[in-house]
């Protein structure tokens, strides 16, 4: 499945280069870093962000946490990495970051949605709703390792 252009987009301008923020998707290790909800690693497949390869991470707060996984659908070198987070027992997200050149720094957009399991049940206008802070906050995060590397 690819996310639809009718999802909704987050974008944020930062004050780094387009390659600094490629550098901070494809640590894999950092993950947990710039991504709400993400706790800690586990594992990094020595090929990512690779088409296939996959994050084992957790999920949720000590002492509730989950061990899921994140794989790369797609990617284009330092533009654009397509993923699919599973998120047990809610599913699985697709989600899709693009990197935008912009003078000295960048503009990144995401979208995401949720494409499989009991969470692509509930009604996209609030699914939607709920990512919207969630990804806000993400692309802050992702913009203070990008500006701060």
């Amino acid at each position: 499945m690819t996310i639809s252009t009718r999802t909704l987009t987050i974008t944020r301008d930062i004050d780094a280069p387009a390659q600094a923020v490629w550098d901070v998707l494809t640590d894999g290790w950092l993950y947990p870093v710039w991504v709400v909800g993400a706790a800690r690693m586990r594992d990094v497949d020595p090929t990512w962000p690779a088409i296939g390869a996959e994050l084992q991470h957790s999920v949720g707060s000590w002492p509730f946490l989950l061990d899921d996984r994140t794989e790369v659908l797609d990617m284009v070198p330092g533009r654009s990495l397509r993923l699919k987070a599973h998120a047990w027992p809610t599913g699985a997200a697709e989600v899709l970051l693009e990197i935008e050149s912009r003078g000295s720094g960048s503009r990144v957009l995401i979208r995401e949605d949720a494409i499989e399991g009991p969470g692509a049940l509930v009604p996209k206008p609030l699914r939607q709703l709920a990512l919207e802070r969630r990804n806000k906050e993400t692309l802050r995060r992702l913009a203070y390792l990008a500006e701060g590397r």
